[in-house]
């Protein structure tokens, strides 16, 4: 009865940056600002992406899918672990805790299957750009958009309830700021190799299968774009897969990273500020990845704000 005491219910306690009470002040004010830079950044992309006719493209489609997750994965934590930070408590309900869980491994399962398919939507503009349309059509986007979702929150539904089902013997003090399996699954007082392994054997589908899609569609990609002759080829193809090929970077080795960390105490403090990263500093950046060097998006926001009516009319005559 003990044993799986706090494994159904009862708030958790957060531990995250208490031992730094001097970074927590920082971190909240530095946290706020890229929380709302996240927030106003994705909510601008979803928007130009429904309202202008430009950028109703399968390439925006998808990045409309990715900046919603964006969106779900930030707001899922952030708000939580500001009020923990600005305040003595650091608690989080056990409900609160589960939707978090939830949340982190729907939206990262999601994101890795949606960055590949993303990769090979540029596979298909570079190497068979007279097909692209008739490839890339509505119907097959919005299937493997379908598929992205429905994956990812799948492995969530699976893993879930097996994380908070682990018997964890009144032991509710998390050493994270957010209710990740990781975290989740060191505080258990049980046997976890039946999770854990079940967890690696999700990551084949969830996580390798599509990086190795990404890697081949690029290697065809590479080996399009070095049969072009001209530079201003060459640049312009570089150009429409730049902007994707950061954002795996940075979502790919973050998570790396994060996930083959030892379990010492140095590596856990690693793993918070990546973490941090993780699910703050790249939903962040995405959004301006993506527009600093896209001339359709630019051209929607001025647009929107009214400066492009002019280049409108003259483009009319």
């Amino acid at each position: 009865m003990e044993r799986s005491n706090m494994s159904s219910g009862g708030d958790f306690i957060l531990l995250g940056f208490s031992d730094r009470p001097k970074l927590e002040t920082i971190l909240f004010f530095i946290n706020t600002v890229f929380y709302l830079l996240a927030v106003v950044g994705n909510s601008t992309i979803i928007f130009l992406s429904l309202v202008d006719p430009r950028l109703h493209l399968p390439m925006y489609f998808f990045l409309c899918n990715l900046s919603l997750l964006d969106l779900c994965y930030t707001t899922s934590s952030i708000p939580q672990m500001l009020v923990n930070l600005w305040g003595p408590h650091k608690t989080i309900t056990y409900v609160g805790c589960v939707v978090q869980l939830f949340a982190f491994l729907s939206v990262g399962g999601t994101e890795c299957i949606l960055l590949s398919v993303m990769a090979y939507d540029r596979f298909v503009a570079v190497c068979k750009p007279l097909h692209y349309m008739a490839i890339m059509h509505p119907q097959l986007c919005l299937q493997l958009a379908a598929f992205a979702w429905l994956s990812g929150i799948a492995n969530s539904v699976l893993m879930s309830p097996l994380t908070m089902s682990l018997g964890r013997c009144g032991q509710r003090r998390i050493n994270h700021f957010v209710c990740e399996m990781p975290a989740i699954i060191r505080i258990s007082c049980v046997d976890t190799s039946r999770v854990e392994g079940l967890a690696f054997f999700l990551a084949i589908p969830i996580v390798l299968v599509p990086l190795t899609m990404i890697l081949v569609s690029y290697g065809y990609i590479a080996a399009a774009v070095a049969r072009i002759r001209s530079a201003v080829g060459r640049r312009k193809a570089f150009n429409t897969c730049s902007s994707h090929m950061a954002v795996v970077s940075l979502f790919y080795s973050s998570i790396i990273y994060m996930y083959m960390q030892p379990g010492n105490v140095a590596s856990q403090d690693q793993g918070k500020f990546l973490t941090l990263f993780y699910c703050l500093a790249t939903p962040t950046l995405n959004p301006f990845i993506y527009t600093l060097r896209n001339k359709d998006v630019q051209g929607a926001v001025r647009k929107v704000l009214g400066k492009d009516s002019g280049a409108l009319d003259m483009g009319a005559h």
